[in-house]
């Protein structure tokens, strides 16, 4: 992965964390910070609880990386194929930026939520009910399967590395990116009522998105050229 990509990432999770992810997550996190959690707990006690919740999310996310990026794998049979693909995931990318800006609702009608199944709620009230330092972690796992626009992004980003080792990366990077804001407002509640604050952190996320989404499809354009150069100078010669 070029390093510029590895930057990118971190950029876009890092401020869509404080936006997104604390809108859409924000509500789980106060939830088994009140349950599972004694106000009288130490402070270590308390961190260690919001970092295996995290990391199992990282967790979840690490794996569905590695999926994602085995299926685009699965396209790359020439290099026209991988250039199409990183065509396809920029314009993917620009759309769930615009999605995330609230232009349009592409990240909407692609979504499709299975949390509404029995045995998904019945794992997640028994993990909520327990108090163990193990169904942290769980929890996060379960967390990281909720359906999520910013995950999709970067489900496509690591569908784009066409590896699964990559895609894992990929994924969890964006995992990790996104603790210091699910850390801190596990202790800092307020944080999820500071809408303005959070509405800021998503626009210069979503436009993130988009140019890295641009980016993406430069790159693919780039790569297609590059091989059909090379094609035309092999039958030159």
């Amino acid at each position: 992965m070029e390093t510029v990509n590895i930057i990118a990432i971190i950029s876009i999770a890092f401020l869509g964390s404080f936006g997104h992810c604390i809108g859409m997550c924000g509500g789980i996190v106060l939830a088994y910070s009140t349950i599972k959690i004694e106000p009288a707990s130490s402070k270590v006690s308390q961190a260690t609880a919001h970092l295996m919740y995290s990391f199992g999310r990282v967790f979840t996310y690490s794996i569905l990386g590695a999926v994602f990026g085995a299926l685009g794998s699965v396209v790359t049979f020439s290099n026209n194929a991988n250039g199409t693909l990183l065509i396809a995931a920029g314009i993917a990318m620009i759309l769930a930026g615009l999605s995330l800006m609230g232009k349009i609702k592409f990240l909407t009608l692609i979504e499709h939520s299975f949390t509404s199944s029995s045995i998904y709620k019945n794992a997640f009230k028994k993990v909520l009910n327990s108090k163990s330092n193990l169904s942290f972690f769980v929890l996060g796992m379960l967390n990281g399967l909720l359906p999520c626009g910013f995950v999709y992004f970067f489900a496509i980003t690591a569908a784009s590395t066409a590896s699964p080792v990559y895609g894992a990366l990929v994924m969890a990077i964006f995992g990790i990116s996104t603790i210091p804001a699910m850390f801190s407002l596990g202790f800092l509640a307020s944080l999820s009522s500071a809408t303005s604050f959070r509405n800021m952190m998503m626009s210069l996320s979503s436009f993130a998105v988009i140019l890295y989404g641009s980016y993406t499809v430069y790159n693919g354009y780039d790569y297609i050229s590059r091989a059909e150069k090379t094609l035309t100078e092999c039958h030159t010669k």
